[in-house]
């Protein structure tokens, strides 16, 4: 019963599951065993077709009024059916669209009405404003953290939201409709909606080109912006992005992806280390499903300390991936939340201690860059390299990130810090 559970949900919500047997239990045998098993039956998801119609009524009643409304979608997108709903509720109404950071690469960003990423104060350029500003938002499938609402400081409110979740429609602060498939509901809402323009004309109205960072002189540290710019370069339609936690998800949340692009990030638990061991895992699937693509990926020097050994069995096992290892000599996340020597790591030789994992067998090539021009010609060698597993190290200044998580970091700062309820000094 318990394994047929595992394998149920792992069926139906696309997602990977734990199935554990003590060692103790694996060779013994059971009385049921005896029997022909009992028809496997996978259990799916309904839509009660009047909660349905109800909430599609209550939604539209509200977007009726609406001034300026806008799509933002969050990670419960990510199934393919949710996304192809997602898809066509823009293309029928006409709303600018925006995502939540773990949500990038879930709505094409080569879409007309795509404005970027809303991540309050560390949102892209003017989709923060566009957003917040809105009378009414269609947030589907959004998660809400103290890391994805930037230390609970969105001004993004209720009472403005139409939330659609796993299976429930929220209005603003009304009703909830529950037994509502999220794809049902948004192919139900595309066929009534009425367009309007008026949000995304306004995003028109006030964005700006984005520039790049000029140039370096051949002797000069590489800066994290240079690193990020011509990474940006060698995205191609058969990448998958692969961000660590830290500084390399506010730079590769900048980051355009090309039609077809995948990107990945682990911002529920914020869990250092998390990438390492995901490229391991990514390249497997993708090397049986789509051999063609390649994983590129960003690590921070920290993170990497902690999964580093991963390595070893990707040499095993012959994938290719391109890694990026910053190494910036700290924390620098953490640095920026909360700064103490605890955030200072010791360096290693990160280009040997790979080496050293290879030990002469499997497919490897590794570089070093401290400079723009250094990091160009790394990039150059590793794009020809299929098949091998692509290691550069890029050294930056310890003080050397993005505006973005400076920001970030001191608002989380403050929520972390935060006095609990109950002790009197809370106001």
């Amino acid at each position: 019963m318990l394994l047929d559970s595992a394998i149920s949900e792992a069926l139906l919500r696309r997602k990977p599951v734990y199935i554990e047997v003590a060692c103790n239990l694996a060779d013994l045998t059971h009385p049921s065993f005896a029997r022909p098993p009992v028809p496997y039956a996978l259990k799916t998801d309904h839509t009660n077709q009047a909660s349905l119609d109800s909430a599609v009524e209550a939604a539209l009643a509200h977007l009726g009024k609406a001034v300026k409304p806008v799509l933002l979608a969050g990670v419960r997108t990510r199934p393919a059916r949710t996304r192809a709903a997602m898809l066509r509720l823009a293309n029928a109404s006409k709303y600018p669209v925006a995502v939540m950071p773990d949500a990038k690469g879930m709505f094409p960003e080569d879409h007309q009405q795509y404005i970027g990423m809303y991540w309050g104060a560390v949102s892209s350029p003017c989709t923060c404003e566009v957003v917040e500003s809105s009378d009414v938002v269609i947030c589907v499938g959004g998660v809400w953290t103290d890391y994805s609402t930037v230390g609970y400081s969105l001004l993004l409110k209720p009472e403005k939201m139409i939330r659609v979740d796993n299976n429930r429609v929220t209005i603003c602060n009304g009703p909830t409709f529950g037994c509502v498939v999220m794809a049902d509901f948004l192919e139900a809402l595309a066929a009534k909606v009425t367009a309007n323009e008026t949000g995304l004309t306004m995003y028109k109205r006030i964005v700006l080109p984005t520039t790049e960072p000029l140039k370096q002189g051949d002797g000069e540290m590489l800066r994290t912006n240079v690193l990020f710019k011509h990474i940006q370069h060698m995205l191609t339609p058969t990448t998958s992005l692969i961000s660590e936690v830290g500084d390399s998800w506010f730079n590769t949340l900048k980051l355009k992806l090309p039609p077809g692009a995948e990107y990945e990030l682990q911002m529920r638990y914020g869990s250092i280390g998390w990438s390492v061991g995901a490229v391991l895992g990514y390249c497997c699937a993708e090397r049986q499903s789509h051999p063609d693509r390649r994983v590129v990926a960003c690590i921070g020097d920290g993170s990497f300390q902690m999964t580093a050994q991963e390595v070893s069995t990707m040499l095993r096992y012959g994938v290719d991936p391109i890694i990026f290892l910053i190494n910036n000599g700290g924390y620098t996340i953490e640095v920026e939340i909360h700064d103490g020597p605890y955030n200072v790591i010791k360096n290693w030789d990160y280009t040997g201690f790979v080496r050293a994992l290879h030990n002469g067998d499997g497919n490897l090539w590794t570089a070093e860059a401290r400079t723009e021009p250094e990091l160009e010609s790394a990039i150059a060698e590793a794009v020809q390299r299929r098949g091998q597993l692509c290691f550069i190290m890029v050294v930056t200044h310890r003080d050397d990130c993005s505006k973005e998580l400076l920001e970030w970091g001191s608002r989380v700062a403050a929520a972390n810090s935060r006095k609990p309820y109950g002790t009197g000094d809370h106001h």
